[in-house]
C-alpha cells in the first residue's frame, strides 16, 4: 500500500525527462491528445466531476502553481485554476 502513492509520482517524472529531448512539434501533438482526451473524459463524465486522489493534486499544483493566473485560466483543465493554486503548499 505504501508504493500505490509513489508510482504515479515515479512514471510522471520519466515521462517528463522522455519529453525533454522531443521537438515542439511533438510536444504539441502530444499536447492536442491530452486535451482531446479530456474532452473524452468530460464528455463520458457528464454532470459528474473527475475525482483526484491527493497525489494527483499534489503532482498538478506543483506542475501548475508557478505558471501566471492568466495562463492557467487560458488552459484546458479538468479542475478550475483557483483549485490548483488552492492544493499549493505554502
Amino acid at each position: 500500500m505504501l508504493l500505490r502513492p509513489v508510482c504515479p509520482t515515479v512514471t510522471n517524472a520519466f515521462a517528463a525527462l522522455r519529453l525533454l529531448p522531443t521537438t515542439d512539434r511533438v510536444k504539441g501533438a502530444e499536447i492536442l491528445s491530452l486535451c482531446h482526451r479530456i474532452t473524452v473524459l468530460e464528455r463520458q463524465l457528464g454532470q459528474e466531476k473527475a475525482k483526484f486522489a491527493p497525489e494527483d493534486r499534489t503532482l498538478l499544483a506543483a506542475l501548475l502553481a508557478p505558471l501566471p493566473r492568466e495562463v492557467l485560466h487560458s488552459l484546458r483543465l479538468l479542475v478550475r485554476p483557483d483549485t490548483v493554486l488552492r492544493c499549493t503548499p505554502t
